[in-house]
């Protein structure tokens, strides 16, 4: 998920925003009808609304009459038919509900069904457009689970590997270690074969276990694959549904070829080759390369100008585990939705069975609470964060005041000139937004224009400016996207500031009579406080598994650069002429990709860890301090400006410490299934990531916590006096085979916390053993939505497991 031009509530323009509330209820279309701004009780209604649209998706039939359903079925019923191939029996289904909607009403010139895809690796179904109609004669159907209307999911380096620690020829980035075979599935916009981050010079032959195929389209041949890029698919027959017209080929290729750019910098983000003085106008100039440079990339484009259907995104996900992909990234996601809704969480279930690895982004919804996505257990949900590296700026008032911004804009400074904001900048109401037509040229001419972020993009409101004739802009945001700074290549001198400062321009532009300002650009720096949550980060607590803390973890995902199509604008706008090879980005979407290489990372270095193993060590390794010793911080808030679980997870990944955590949580299929059990749902919706085989035990009290999870998240009643849980956790010794472990305890507010046994004594590597904790609530009634974090401690020498926890009344 990409903040590639912050937009206002997840749309790159107006027009977007328009569009997409014209295809949502009535209801949404008054709620939302101005994509404008919201306000405090705007945003209750919106996130309401939200809520509102998951339910209506989840449980409701979509108003036109004939639309795309993914179809889930009992895997039990086709082995009893035996049948070697699935697709017969999905196609006799089709046929027998047409035959019998034709035969009810005899009507010849009924639309008949369409089989888009079989899924038959990470979840067992199809997709199939259909009416209403067929839908009731599906329902007749022996084996049939359930059907989903599909939907539209959003997508949410140079110095990265640096700041992770990554060094040539050491420990993780050791030859040998490099030198094993590791396939990365990159589910995206596509890619740009062309672009020197995949080239295969050097590499060795295609691994023999591969089963993958290079498809042709436009402008995209079989000999775009090589070593480095051994795959590449495309999936566009449910986007093509969802929007009932093909796909515009003067704007986007019909091929796994990037039209977007995002594909291309989140694949070079986990996996491109190692690039020499690589730099975007002269900034961040350094090596690139991928987290793990050597891995294969496998493409799968499933993601089209206006965003990625679940359809497709299922079927690239069956087909790539089929293919043979080690690990899945996925840079994109919609609102949460329950597990056996969610298409995502559903086909990711599948895909970790059979040992594949799957990050997912936190999605971009941030700074609000329950926002977070992609967050089934199974799933490395990655949260974003700084590096210590900006392009900071400097903004003079004629005051004397002076505030610092970030910008990547690469020309001189200003001189001091005159500033307009809002009314001064134009008699129109979007005037402060900078929107297009908003900005009276007699005005603005030759001056320095404020502009507020949200509605159109940032670059979009530079463009504005400049066609207007103003000299320069500077970016302002609102309290919610608090002191978060983002590098823009802009085309005119203009910069970001933070909330703080923007409140003071707003005051001083309106309070003074004639008010100036200029702006001064400052190159690349290095050695800033980081990490610091980005505002844009989605949070938690979950929304729909609120037993386990969402995010997983947070890695960089600020102003981060990698490839970028040689075509495409840097500033996504049309009349900027100017190429590159490598551009800046920010988002979910860009810190997804950097888990998804060091998952690979640790797949070669443990060839037999579970996913679950994986994720374990990437969160009991990872740090809650800044590079100046602090607790990380974050960029939303000014009045608390630590971030917490919520925020980041278990804390910031740490790729070296990961590949030798001591101890792992492993989680076995069972356990997920037990713990979809524990949070009652019916054995028809667990069906739909069982494929039918699974019954809960009605012998055995499961409980949520009890899920083998490498942190605690813990619910009581708000009232709850003296309440208590337990819950117990099993450990696999991975570190030195003689090894004791005592536990250390940061106790959360409110809460008692006690551990047995208090020390674990291990006598070989793989040995299990198990402890208990108990969470007592202490103090009284606490206000409900409030939460408190502590953590636990598995120490022995150099090891320090830890755990955080979330204690949250409800």
């Amino acid at each position: 998920m990409v903040t590639k031009l912050k937009v206002h509530n997840g749309f790159k323009n107006l027009n977007e925003c328009r569009k997409f509330l014209r295809s949502m209820p009535y209801a949404a279309l008054e709620v939302l009808k101005t994509c404008g701004p919201l306000t405090t009780m705007g945003i209750m209604i919106f996130r309401i609304l939200i809520l509102f649209l998951a339910l209506m998706v989840t449980n409701s039939i979509a108003f036109s009459d004939q639309q795309t359903y993914i179809v889930h079925m009992d895997q039990t019923k086709i082995k009893a038919s035996n049948q070697d191939s699935t697709k017969p029996w999905y196609e006799s289904i089709i046929d027998f509900i047409s035959e019998s909607s034709m035969q009810e009403d005899d009507e010849e010139d009924i639309l008949a069904p369409q089989l888009l895809y079989t899924y038959e690796t990470s979840m067992f179904g199809f997709a199939v457009h259909l009416s209403k109609k067929h839908l009731k004669y599906l329902n007749q159907v022996d084996g049939f689970l359930s059907a989903i209307p599909d939907e539209l999911s959003t997508l949410h380096t140079t110095y990265s590997p640096h700041f992770l620690g990554l060094r040539n020829g050491r420990s993780l980035w050791s030859a040998s270690n490099l030198a094993t075979d590791v396939i990365i599935g990159v589910l995206d916009s596509g890619i740009w074969p062309e672009h020197i981050s995949f080239q295969d010079s050097g590499m060795s032959p295609v691994p023999s276990h591969w089963k993958g195929v290079c498809e042709k389209g436009t402008k995209f041949s079989s000999s775009n694959c090589n070593k480095k890029l051994i795959g590449a698919r495309t999936y566009y027959k449910g986007y093509e549904k969802f929007f009932g017209k093909k796909i515009n080929e003067t704007v986007d290729y019909l091929s796994p070829r990037d039209s977007e750019g995002h594909g291309t910098h989140t694949a070079s983000t986990a996996a491109g080759r190692v690039v020499k003085n690589a730099n975007l106008f002269g900034q961040a100039r350094g090596t690139a390369s991928g987290m793990r440079y050597t891995s294969r990339i496998a493409v799968y484009k499933v993601c089209w100008s206006s965003g990625c259907t679940n359809a497709d995104v299922l079927a690239a996900m069956d087909q790539a585990v089929s293919d043979g992909v080690d690990v899945l990234s996925l840079s994109l996601g919609s609102i949460p939705k329950p597990f056996y809704s969610d298409s995502i969480a559903i086909a990711s279930f599948g895909a970790t069975k059979k040992g594949v690895f799957v990050a997912c982004s936190a999605g971009n919804s941030g700074p609000f609470p329950s926002t977070v996505g992609n967050g089934a257990p199974w799933i490395t949900t990655v949260a974003a964060s700084s590096t210590d590296r900006s392009f900071p700026t400097k903004v003079k008032l004629g005051n004397g005041k002076t505030f610092e911004g970030s910008s990547l804009y690469q020309g001189k400074k200003t001189n001091q000139l005159p500033l307009v904001y809002g009314k001064s900048a134009g008699a129109k109401k979007e005037a402060q937004y900078c929107i297009g037509g908003s900005l009276d040229p007699k005005l603005v001419h030759g001056k320095i224009v404020a502009c507020e972020r949200g509605i159109n993009g940032r670059t979009e409101k530079g463009e504005e400016v400049k066609v207007a004739g103003g000299a320069g802009m500077i970016l302002l945001n609102n309290e919610y996207q608090g002191e978060e700074l983002f590098a823009d290549p802009h085309i005119l001198p203009a910069t970001s500031l933070g909330a703080s400062a923007s409140k003071t321009i707003r005051s001083y532009s309106q309070s003074v009579k004639k008010p100036t300002a200029s702006i001064s650009f400052m190159g690349t720096r290095f050695g800033d406080p980081a990490p610091v949550m980005a505002a844009f980060s989605s949070r938690g607590p979950s929304l729909v598994g609120p037993d386990v803390i969402k995010p997983d973890v947070t890695a960089p995902g600020v102003n981060i650069l990698a490839a970028w199509p040689s075509k495409i604008s840097p500033s996504f706008l049309m009349s900027d002429k100017r190429k590159v090879l490598f551009n800046i980005l920010s988002g979910t979407s860009m810190s997804c990709p950097h888990v998804s290489g060091i998952a690979a990372l640790l797949k070669s270095f443990h060839k037999d860890w579970s996913p679950a193993a994986i994720k374990s060590a990437l969160m009991t390794t990872a740090y809650t301090l800044n590079n100046k010793g602090a607790p990380i911080s974050d960029m939303a808030s000014d009045n608390s400006p630590f971030a917490t679980p919520f925020a980041f997870g278990s804390g910031h990944v740490n790729p070296v410490n990961a590949s030798d955590p001591g101890l792992v949580y492993d989680i076995s299929t069972k356990d997920y299934l037990n713990y979809l059990c524990s949070i009652n749902y019916t054995s028809s919706q667990i069906a739909l990531l069982s494929r039918g085989k699974f019954v809960c035990s009605k012998k055995t009290l499961l409980q949520a916590g009890n899920l083998n999870y490498p942190s605690f998240s813990v619910l009581f009643g708000r009232s709850a006096s003296n309440a208590s849980v337990t819950y117990r956790r099993v450990v696999t010794n991975v570190g030195n085979p003689q090894s004791a472990y005592a536990v250390k305890l940061e106790q959360p507010n409110g809460v008692s916390v006690t551990v047995e046994p208090r020390k674990l004594k291990f006598e070989k590597v793989g040995q299990k053993l198990s402890y208990k904790v108990t969470f007592l609530s202490i103090g009284g009634a606490r206000v409900a939505g409030t939460s408190s974090f502590g953590s636990l401690v598995w120490v022995s020498g150099k090891y320090k497991v830890r755990s955080p926890m979330a204690v949250t009344w409800k």
